[in-house]
């Protein structure tokens, strides 16, 4: 991956074929883009495919707000899948929706030919949480929302999501200062008031965490407002797998910055090339 060099934004308009708002549920939020490449195929061991999920405090964004966290996936000919998921209901609730969505493409898979054999999960922030969550507990029978036979995550992408802590990130949204924040922070969990550690615990990938996980890579910033550092001091600590790669910045905010993310890639190309 890290060889192969950018495609132009000509090139990437020829290789793809573009599937908008596909449903993979009832719900108007339950739709995904789905990008295929007609070189995804060549890359053998390394046809990874790409499924991507927003950020937003599980509350408001959309898929379409975070496409620069897709481009360099495009750019290097990959397959990706960039998904909504149902907002303002809950974690809970978003949380499912990746597992409805990768059901979803396997029995559907004789239209879109994915490699769902060799998944990839990564986010932002909320979609981060999601997509490490799903990816860690699929080999835990005690997770509730099983994947279907044929479908396996081998690496995930984690961008500030939430790791560990969530009843303290819960606590930050809810006495936010800014209403839109603290509206999300009421609507993480059904429950009136903060909900209980017991049921917090099944929606942090920490709980989850063992050696038969896939490799995961972390980046976090040291200044995040939203979700701490200190959220993500015991998951670092525990991680197991030797091809596991934290991308801590000391001067990082919860957003990376332009040149953040830049180096970010750089050093996630090199991570997918030594799964």
């Amino acid at each position: 991956m890290a060889s192969i060099q950018d495609k132009t934004t000509e090139q990437i308009s020829a290789i793809y074929q573009i599937n908008k708002n596909v449903s993979y549920g009832a719900d108007a939020e339950q739709n995904m883009d789905i990008y295929l490449s007609k070189n995804a195929k060549s890359y053998g061991k390394k046809n990874y495919t790409i499924v991507f999920l927003h950020g937003g405090a599980y509350y408001f964004s959309d898929k379409s707000k975070e496409e620069r966290y897709i481009e360099p996936y495009l750019k290097k000919g990959l397959n990706v899948v960039n998904m909504n998921y149902r907002l303002k209901r809950g974690i809970p609730i978003a949380t499912k929706d990746l597992t409805n969505a990768l059901n979803f493409l396997k029995a559907n898979n004789s239209v879109y030919d994915l490699n769902l054999n060799n998944i990839i999960v990564t986010g932002f922030s909320a979609g981060a949480q999601i997509a490490t969550n799903v990816g860690v507990s699929q080999n835990n029978v005690k997770y509730p929302n099983k994947l279907n036979d044929g479908i396996e995550i081998t690496g995930i992408i984690n961008f500030s999501g939430p790791v560990d802590g969530l009843d303290v990130i819960e606590k930050i949204f809810v006495d936010h200062q800014i209403d839109l924040f603290s509206k999300a922070g009421h609507a993480l969990f059904p429950s009136e008031g903060y909900e209980s550690k017991e049921k917090i615990i099944v929606y942090e990938p920490i709980t989850y965490l063992d050696k038969k996980d896939p490799p995961i890579f972390i980046w976090h910033g040291g200044k995040d407002d939203q979700v701490p550092p200190e959220t993500f001091a015991k998951f670092v600590e525990v991680l197991n797998n030797k091809k596991d790669f934290v991308d801590y910045n000391p001067d990082g905010f919860h957003s990376p910055n332009p040149m953040e993310l830049k180096n970010a890639y750089i050093k996630i190309f090199t991570f997918l090339d030594n799964m």
